[in-house]
């Protein structure tokens, strides 16, 4: 039987098998740092270290597989025609912005890493200073139904905030894909009012830039939006759904 063998049936697997140097084999692998020449000399550590390498190297292979899948147009609801019991209106095409799934898909990895490296089945939060939490189940569901869309009623009654105004301040989040938005309001949509003129709230990094004119939207217990337009033309559009969704009778309300 190989040092390799014995390392997975006697050990069952990487089980935190230090070495001789006190060196980890998983977060060696991890993170690719070389190894102390006393430690290759352990053959009991480097067959452990090697079975490390190959299932990160098999959890990245398959990280890549969820990202193109995640990146992958939904083309069966591209193909799929529209069925209506009665004609309405067509809808512009939105130029509304939403966010993107290369955020989705960072997220995901971290998590997935962290999971091997702690051994645990839960998931790490991304960027701890952005302070997001999670809703409950219900929420989830209302999110869900309500879709990232200004024309949605359920989505503009479901909303923390939809607002439009000037961007005052944009502040670089260190460690994340995300920048921190000061917004100068000049019109509350939801709530439709406010007793304070500036809020603040995160969104992908270069996406607007100090003094733009912006729209955006953040649903219930988020911190960052998930959609936004910018420039007084796209947001014309939405403001005209976003008008007529509210001053329809028997708007509905978010449970």
């Amino acid at each position: 039987m190989t040092a390799e063998n014995e390392s997975r049936n006697g050990r069952d697997g990487y089980d935190g098998y230090d070495g001789r140097t006190g060196v980890d084999a998983l977060m060696a692998a991890i993170t690719g740092e070389p190894l102390p020449d006393e430690t290759r000399a352990d053959a009991a550590f480097m067959a452990e270290h090697r079975a490390a390498a190959a299932d990160v190297a098999l959890l990245r292979e398959q990280l890549g597989l969820i990202g193109e899948a995640l990146a992958e147009p939904d083309q069966a609801q591209a193909q799929a025609p529209a069925q209506s019991p009665e004609p309405v209106p067509p809808r512009r095409p939105s130029r509304v912005r939403r966010r993107a799934f290369t955020l989705a898909f960072g997220t995901l990895a971290v998590a997935a890493v962290a999971s091997v490296v702690t051994g645990l089945g839960w998931l790490v939060s991304q960027g701890g200073d952005a302070g997001l939490s999670s809703g409950g189940s219900a929420d989830q569901a209302s999110s869900k139904e309500a879709g990232p869309d200004f024309a949605n009623p359920l989505y503009l009654a479901c909303a923390r905030l939809v607002a439009e105004g000037d961007v005052t301040a944009v502040e670089p989040l260190p460690g994340t894909a995300q920048e921190r938005i000061t917004l100068r309001v000049t019109r509350f949509y939801q709530p439709e009012k406010s007793k304070e003129d500036e809020v603040t709230f995160l969104m992908e990094e270069g996406v607007v830039h100090k003094g733009e004119h912006i729209l955006v939207g953040i649903q219930r217990h988020a911190a960052a939006a998930d959609v936004w337009a910018v420039g007084e033309k796209d947001i014309a559009l939405e403001r005209a759904w976003i008008t007529d969704s509210l001053s329809e009778a028997g708007r509905p309300t978010c449970e």
